[in-house]
């Protein structure tokens, strides 16, 4: 499948894209230096033109983009709807506060039996979940381990040299006890390298209320829902809302809340809303994730939006084409979203690109934001800056066969 859409009548001059990213501590201004990067890659690849531009919207955080694809110009304004200082709030624990996080999580997820239902969908993800336990075990035990040897090793110096006797009974339990800690200080001051603490403070802030949103994100969505709602009532011809990772979830809240508002105007704008990298699964297989089942069933069965689910068999964070709807157990009769495809990275990236890539599995996981070599129906920045809507992309397309439907949810309730 070639990565250029057929050339049609131009549907899209003038879209405005909401992009909710996951579970990330870092300012925004990193996805507009990936997007600049990426999609000026792309654009040599696929052959057409794109450029970035400041900002001409209101909104905190964003950038301008205008492309030409096939001779048809379109421009486009991105907003980044930022939750990086919730995130950051959330990650700002000590090392015994993280290590009761550790328990609490592992107590949510086993349980309540859902660790048990994510991994009849996919290994991946839930050893991605399984990782900071693991690894924070095994910090706690080399801690332990050095501990015990400077204990032991001024035991036996105290012996052989009993003028430091004046050291007194408890020097190597103090001296023990501060090698410990530092290792342990040590290893959170390299979590850049090992996403231990990062991987436990994500999974830890779903499993804190068992799947339900803490009241800081509920505002911060009320709020993010009043800015989708007021480009709505603009200037547009698509209004395109991407959900990446955890933000995928976020998005499906967002618009089921605004479509329940009837704040999607039928001669408004066209409402898309592209999922990539999905994690749907990790909250709404737990016991109080009521909201979001709820919302999955909603807006599975809206015609108000176009829905588009992207995953990749090749990333090892996501539930690969798994629909969020039918695998949480809440597909009701007439379900009509997602579209549920993949961007097959093993096709979509060269030989080469892939033996690169393949085993930097936190890089993968932001590969549905960044350009291919090999380019097939997927192309993020044709999707978001393109002159085509979302649903025309992909009119006639079916879904992916290897998608799984099975729904192994324990918890199907949408109500308290």
């Amino acid at each position: 499948m070639s990565g250029k859409p057929d050339k049609t009548e131009q549907a899209v001059r003038r879209r405005r894209v909401f992009y909710i990213p996951g579970y990330d501590p870092i300012h925004p201004r990193r996805y507009r230096e990936l997007y600049r990067k990426e999609g000026a890659a792309q654009a040599v690849v696929s052959g057409y033109e794109i450029t970035l531009s400041p900002k001409t919207t209101k909104g905190p955080y964003g950038w301008h983009v205008s492309a030409t694809v096939d001779g048809q110009e379109t421009q486009t304004d991105v907003e980044a709807l930022v939750w990086s200082d919730i995130v950051r709030d959330s990650m700002s624990h000590t090392i015994p506060a993280t290590y009761g996080a550790m328990l609490r999580t592992a107590w949510a997820y086993i349980g309540s039996g859902a660790l048990w239902r994510l991994m009849r969908l996919r290994k991946g993800p839930v050893i991605a979940a399984l990782y900071p336990v693991l690894m924070l075990i095994v910090q706690a035990l080399l801690a332990l381990g050095a501990a015990w040897g400077v204990m032991r090793g001024v035991s036996l110096l105290l012996a052989f040299v009993p003028e430091l006797a004046g050291l007194g009974p408890y020097a190597g339990l103090v001296l023990g006890l501060g090698v410990a800690w530092g290792l342990l200080a040590w290893f959170k001051k390299q979590d850049a390298k090992f996403f231990v603490y990062y991987l436990m403070h994500d999974y830890s802030y779903s499993a804190r209320h068992m799947g339900a949103n803490p009241p800081e994100l509920e505002a911060r969505m009320a709020e993010f829902g009043d800015v989708i709602a007021e480009a709505l009532t603009q200037d547009f011809d698509e209004v395109l809302v991407v959900g990446h990772s955890s933000g995928a979830h976020l998005g499906v809240s967002i618009l089921a809340d605004l479509i329940r508002a009837g704040q999607v105007p039928k001669a408004g704008p066209k409402l898309s809303f592209l999922s990539l990298g999905q994690v749907v699964p990790m909250v709404s297989f737990l016991p109080d994730a009521w909201r979001l089942r709820a919302d999955l069933a909603y807006l599975s069965t809206r015609e108000e939006l176009a829905w588009v689910d992207v995953t990749a068999p090749g990333d090892g964070c996501a539930f690969a084409l798994c629909d969020p709807v039918k695998v949480s157990g809440v597909a009701p009769e007439g379900q009509r979203w997602p579209l549920v495809i993949s961007a097959a990275f093993t096709q979509s990236l060269s030989a080469s690109r892939w033996k690169e890539l393949r085993w930097r599995f936190f890089r993968l996981h932001f590969q549905y934001l960044c350009a291919f070599d090999r380019p097939r129906d997927y192309d993020y920045f044709q999707i978001t800056a393109g002159p085509q809507t979302l649903v025309e992309r992909y009119a006639g397309r079916g879904a992916s066969k290897s998608r799984i439907e099975t729904p192994v949810n324990k918890y199907t309730s949408v109500a308290p």
